[in-house]
């Protein structure tokens, strides 16, 4: 299960993943991987809650597992 996390180790471990970005759009960044395109929120000082760090990787398709594994 993801914990929280801070946007920077966020976006880093995104990178670690092949995503490229994060690039400005809308109301909230996005990284894209391909065709794929995840949508980065900004938490403004705090840290992104676990439970939209799950809703983020089911949307990216990484499981669980494989993001706990990535150092």
């Amino acid at each position: 299960m993801p914990k929280n996390i801070s946007l920077r180790n966020l976006i880093k471990k995104f990178k670690k993943f092949g995503f490229d970005g994060p690039y400005s759009g809308g109301q909230h960044m996005f990284m894209i991987k391909g065709d794929l395109k995840v949508r980065v929120p900004n938490p403004h000082k705090s840290d992104i809650s676990k439970s939209l760090v799950s809703e983020i990787l089911r949307q990216s398709g990484i499981s669980s597992k494989d993001w706990d594994n990535m150092k």
